[in-house]
């Protein structure tokens, strides 16, 4: 049982430590470790002000008494690695980056498929809140974690296309539309923006190449048909934009 006295000395440290005021965090944290080492995450916070003072075996001290209290405590773990290197233990390391890797992946695979999708579009609905603000790497993270436990929905990894797109980085926006297509060449969203991203590249000859497939797999696709009347009519067409973005999601 946590006497009032502990709630308090946990607190205090914590609310250094996440100000970054390490010598008083310490303080109060050791003494916490005194007396009852049964809290991992305390460790862990100590193992960090360690680590930023130099005091790297002491650091790894903190981060494996952590991991001793919670074998899963995954940041102690990161950062046990990252000591482990720093101090040329290299081998250390790589197996506890590799017990970590193997983890993790298993953890996903315990999932059921209707529990990783849920999760997948949690993280999808997060990115579109960050590139709705412009926050474009933050969304890409997001759809990165998305598409980890769902690389196979195909309308994620074509969403992180789109942001890629927006982003101003076309390039990495085809790598991800393409990847698409060859895994599902019958998802015809990310052949159209294929297209758009290439009709923004002046790779015009490319673009129409793109939608006409497109038109011969769904001859009723909107987008596509709208697209090539624009070029095929107007010899100096706009570009592609948000007026159809939505149709070509």
């Amino acid at each position: 049982m946590v006497d009032e006295r502990l709630r308090r000395l946990i607190a205090l440290g914590r609310e250094h430590y996440h100000a970054r005021e390490y010598e008083e965090a310490a303080r109060y944290l050791e003494e916490v470790i005194r007396e009852h080492r049964q809290f991992p995450d305390i460790f862990n916070m100590l193992g960090v002000i360690y680590y930023d003072q130099g005091r790297f075996g002491e650091a790894e001290a903190a981060f494996e008494e952590a991991l001793g209290i919670n074998p899963n405590y995954t940041e102690a773990a990161l950062n046990l690695s990252v000591t482990y290197n720093d101090r040329g233990k290299y081998q250390q390391a790589r197996e506890l980056y590799g017990r970590m890797v193997s983890r993790t992946q298993a953890e996903q695979e315990r999932l059921d498929p209707f529990a990783r999708g849920k999760i997948a579009n949690m993280h999808a609905d997060l990115g579109n809140a960050y590139a709705g603000v412009g926050l474009y790497e933050r969304a890409i993270h997001e759809y990165r974690k998305a598409l980890e436990l769902c690389p196979d929905f195909a309308d994620l990894r074509t969403q992180l296309g789109h942001i890629y797109r927006d982003k101003g980085d076309p390039e990495a926006a085809l790598t991800e539309y393409r990847m698409v297509q060859d895994s599902r060449p019958e998802y015809v969203p990310a052949s159209v923006a294929i297209g758009v991203t290439l009709f923004s590249l002046a790779r015009v000859s490319e673009a129409i190449a793109e939608w006409e497939a497109v038109l011969e797999r769904a001859p009723d696709n909107k987008p596509a048909r709208l697209y090539l009347r624009m070029v095929r009519d107007d010899p100096n067409p706009p570009k592609p934009g948000s007026a159809l973005r939505d149709a070509d999601d």
